[in-house]
Formats: structure tokens, sequence, C-alpha cells
């Protein structure tokens, strides 16, 4: 299976961040992302040709995470979108941040 095929699994908050072993071992599957620290997070900066094409990724993205209760912060403009996932019940990364980065790089992509 490929790592942007797999499902998130709730997040009930009873689960310990990441390690940052972890997190560079699963950064491995979205090399576009980087983590920030203080807490842990992952970025990353899309780039398009105009307003609109940054507003359809966005509404995308948008409709995936709501349908997996994954809600990243988003913020663009004319031209880009800047992604930040984060897991606010542990404070840190999750697998299920890697998999939504995974699954918006592939709606990039296509």
């Amino acid at each position: 299976m490929k790592f942007h095929e797999k499902a998130c699994v709730p997040c009930q908050g009873n689960l310990p961040a990441l390690s940052s072993e972890a997190c560079n071992e699963l950064l491995g599957n979205v090399p576009k992302w980087r983590i920030l620290p203080d807490p842990p997070r992952l970025v990353r900066d899309f780039r398009f040709g105009n307003f609109a094409e940054a507003l359809a990724f966005v509404d995308k993205i948008s409709m995936q995470a709501e349908e997996v209760g994954h809600h990243p912060d988003i913020c663009f403009g004319w031209g880009y979108a800047t992604v930040t996932l984060f897991t606010h019940k542990i404070q840190g990364l999750h697998e299920n941040d890697f998999i939504m980065a995974a699954k918006f790089d592939c709606l990039f992509a296509g």
C-alpha cells in the first residue's frame, strides 16, 4: 500500500506524540514538507499561477480534511497556499499528519 492510500485513525489524545526520530523517518514519505519545532508541526508551501488556482486547491484539501476530521491550518493568497499539519489533541505530530500531507501532495500533483 502506498503511503497516501493509508487511512487516518481517530486520535483520542491518549497517545504520545511521535518522537523526533519517528517524525524524521515518516518525513521520507513527504519529502517536500518540513518539520518546524515548538510544537512540532508539518509545513509545506504550495505555489500556483494565480489566486483562483490557490483557492481551488484550498477547497480540495479542505473537503478532504473535513471528511476525516483532520483540520490543517491554511494560509493562502495570490499564487500560494501554506499548509500546516499538527495534532492538537497530543500537542505534536501523529502518523495521521504525515498521511494527510501525502494525500495533499497527491491532490496538488493531480
